[in-house]
């Protein structure tokens, strides 16, 4: 789903809380799985305008998840280990920020080209 504005970052959470409903996660997983949507998709606004997010039903070995794909094409990040670190914020903001999503789900990848944009993938897994 392409994502914009404020309002495209709640549609993309409430799917997201759907999605993960449908995969069996409990309620509190939910939220945190919306959460990280939140998350992912005001960085897309706030930091490259425009973007999109995907999520995807995931399954191995008998295990089910949810995977999250959030890309856009704005000014990337130019230290992903820094932008990890906890004491890291480009705008001083009391969100998440990438090491609060890094805590959250099971495995985060990050693919950044400064200039080019920012490509996030992210998997949950249920317990």
């Amino acid at each position: 789903m392409d994502i914009v504005n404020d309002d495209d970052v709640i549609a993309a959470r409430q799917k997201c809380r759907m999605l993960a409903a449908e995969v069996g996660f409990s309620p509190l997983d939910q939220a945190m799985l919306a959460a990280v949507i939140t998350e992912l998709a005001r960085n897309i606004v706030e930091y490259a305008g425009r973007g999109e997010v995907q999520l995807h039903p995931i399954e191995d070995a008998g295990r089910r998840g949810v995977a999250v794909v959030a890309r856009d094409h704005g000014p990337g990040i130019p230290n992903i280990k820094e932008a990890l670190q906890a004491s890291y914020s480009v705008a001083g903001g009391l969100g998440l920020g990438l090491r609060g999503v890094k805590g959250l789900m099971d495995s985060l990848d990050i693919i950044s080209v400064p200039g080019k944009g920012t490509t996030v993938t992210a998997r949950k897994w249920r317990a």
